[in-house]
């Protein structure tokens, strides 16, 4: 069975690496998600990741804070959570580059637009960390920016739900799920699937994003190989 996918951009969540203790890093529920990456890995896929930071720090939640720095504490969580899934991955020899929007160079590559490309063409699994390096982008929209830049093929979009419904699920019993829907329909309808600078910019590129619930970290294989899981944004 071959990948419909050759290239992917995997957006994971903050906390989805925290699992059940919902805040800070749990190495099982990690462990899991890099198997199913490693999955991906040995079919031949080329993969980037951008990682979230929400098991860290949430900067809309910080108060009183300027929100310029809190972005930025935010994007501090997304290094530590990308060098976290680098080292897994590594451990089960997967080889792997983190590059950071914001320059760090002592524990990670600056993001390099042609050197992460090569790095993907070399087999090497890509981790992107510090969001777009900008505050008021949320690492959606990093993703939407990086899928972009690498000429990705489709972003997948691992959440906590198995996919977009036309109201939230979690409150509402009689939520109806989309198995496909278009872009245009996220922007006019603001459904919660990403922030609409994120969805216009996946629009502009035409690019298709699978959205599916990381419960079953098997998902991601199963999405790369082509299987109908979650919804379908095109």
């Amino acid at each position: 069975m071959k990948p419909v996918y050759k290239r992917v951009l995997l957006k994971l969540s903050g906390e989805a690496l925290a699992g059940d203790k919902k805040t800070g890093l749990n190495y099982d529920e990690i462990t899991k998600i890099c198997q199913s990456i490693k999955k991906c890995y040995d079919a031949g896929v080329e993969l980037a990741i951008v990682v979230g930071g929400g098991n860290f720090w949430r900067g809309r939640s910080s108060g009183a804070m300027d929100r310029t720095r809190a972005d930025h504490i935010g994007m501090l969580a997304t290094a530590m959570n990308a060098l976290a899934v680098a080292d897994v991955l590594e451990s089960l020899g997967v080889e792997v580059r983190v590059q950071t929007a914001i320059s760090m160079q002592q524990i990670a590559e600056p993001y390099i637009r042609n050197r992460a490309v090569r790095h993907l063409e070399k087999g090497r699994v890509v981790i992107f960390g510090c969001g777009t390096g900008n505050p008021f982008f949320s690492t959606d929209t990093a993703s939407s920016l990086r899928a972009a830049e690498i000429e990705a093929d489709v972003m997948l979009k691992a959440t906590m739900v198995d996919g977009v419904y036309d109201k939230d699920p979690h409150k509402y019993p009689d939520a109806v799920k989309y198995e496909t829907l278009d872009l245009d329909e996220v922007l006019v309808k603001h459904l919660a699937v990403m922030d609409s600078t994120s969805a216009a910019m996946c629009k502009d590129n035409n690019i298709p994003i699978i959205v599916f619930n990381l419960s079953r970290p098997d998902n991601i294989y199963d999405a790369v190989m082509g299987k109908n899981i979650g919804t379908l944004v095109k």
